[in-house]
């Protein structure tokens, strides 16, 4: 113990605990201000934005939609194929009830980011992204249940050149003339890829052309949503998930064939079609990161890479014979969506780069007191873009 007195000197031992409770205690402090950090990122709808962002990129949003997209191609198939529950709409109102049910979870245990101010975003906006894409989602199944598959497909091709025609209208957005050549390399493909059961049928025709127009703008809707406002995706299908429900409810009578309540309603019937409706939550909420994350153009081509990569595996794991100019479609779509995707990549470079000379420029010149703090605003509020 003289050693140690000698050493820490008189009450060395007492400045010593007290300097280790100091650091514990602000050990303490600082961790409680992280979680008070967090905790106010989270709540805040600007927060909860840069967290999406953060944590779900382009390519991760765009993967997750691919293979959910699958997933509920093979439930749906089970579903109304082996199980027989032909109706569509009805399928489509479970998948968006469940969602509603899951959400709702949600948002009793604080889970479910917070919305922007309601002055930000005028209920007419979320009121017709609800209505859209109601009719949008019971249409599309509609029209898969009474068109052949290579009409269908046409009727998606016919998707894109819309949703370009809707963007530039609504918002004056325009594509480059490369970027125009690589969709039609696209659309091209993935007809030669997918048209070969090209039947005519006009109450089908009818649907798909309905479906057209509602399915453009429900994406574009999406997109300019979540880019252009605060909202994240599962805040926007909180809002309007109540509205899409209220018209498939109006829709069923309409385009559902009659017998609904004659459905053997079994275990095992019930079981995927369960399967079904959770497959069906994760892909609009994959499907609403996507759109945030990129454009609902580029959703689209993500739809027909999913096609034609459905067809090609078919072909080499599985041995089908899809025929040869088939495949030839199928290579052709995906260099055209390899052209696309190395488009966008360019342009988002060359963005970031015309901005970089910008904040170098802000960085070496002398500042003032008043323009450090206008700066420091300024900061702030970029992060939010």
């Amino acid at each position: 113990m003289g050693f140690f007195n000698s050493l820490l000197g008189k009450d060395g031992g007492r400045r010593f605990i007290k300097r280790k409770d100091s650091d514990a205690g602000e050990a303490g402090r600082a961790l409680e201000e992280l979680r008070g950090s967090l905790y106010n990122e989270l709540r805040t709808s600007d927060g909860a934005k840069r967290q999406q962002q953060r944590f779900c990129g382009p390519i991760v949003a765009m993967t997750f939609n691919f293979i959910v997209a699958v997933g509920i191609i093979m439930a749906n198939k089970l579903v109304m194929g082996r199980i027989g529950f032909n109706f569509p709409i009805f399928l489509t109102l479970i998948h968006y009830s469940s969602a509603w049910l899951l959400l709702a979870i949600f948002k009793a245990f604080s889970l479910l980011p917070v919305s922007p101010p309601s002055k930000s975003t005028p209920f007419s906006s979320l009121f017709a992204l609800g209505a859209v894409m109601a009719f949008a989602s019971g249409l599309a199944n509609t029209s898969l249940k009474h068109n052949s598959v290579g009409f269908y497909q046409m009727a998606k091709i016919s998707v894109t050149p819309t949703i370009v025609l809707a963007e530039f209208i609504l918002f004056g957005k325009t594509i480059s003339f490369n970027k125009v050549l690589a969709l039609v390399v696209v659309s091209v493909g993935v007809a030669v890829a997918t048209v070969t059961d090209l039947e005519f049928n006009l109450f089908g025709a009818c649907i798909a052309i309905a479906w057209i127009i509602p399915s453009a703008i429900n994406k574009i809707l999406w997109s300019n949503l979540q880019q252009q406002s605060n909202w994240t995706a599962l805040s926007l299908m909180w809002k309007t998930t109540p509205v899409t429900v209220f018209f498939l409810l109006a829709l069923m009578p309409w385009l559902d064939p009659p017998g609904m309540l004659s459905f053997k309603w079994d275990l095992s019937n019930s079981t995927a079609i369960i399967v079904s409706a959770g497959l069906g939550f994760l892909l609009q909420w994959s499907g609403a990161l996507a759109l945030g994350a990129t454009s609902a153009t580029s959703h689209v081509v993500l739809g027909q890479f999913k096609t034609c990569v459905i067809l090609l595996g078919g072909y080499i794991l599985f041995k089908s014979d899809p025929g040869f100019v088939s495949i030839c479609g199928a290579v052709i779509a995906i260099c055209g969506m390899s052209v696309y995707t190395s488009l966008n990549l360019s342009e988002s470079r060359k963005t970031a780069g015309d901005q970089l000379p910008k904040q170098s420029f802000s960085v070496l010149k002398p500042k003032s007191t008043e323009d450090s703090t206008k700066e420091s605003n300024v900061n702030d509020t970029s992060s939010f873009v």
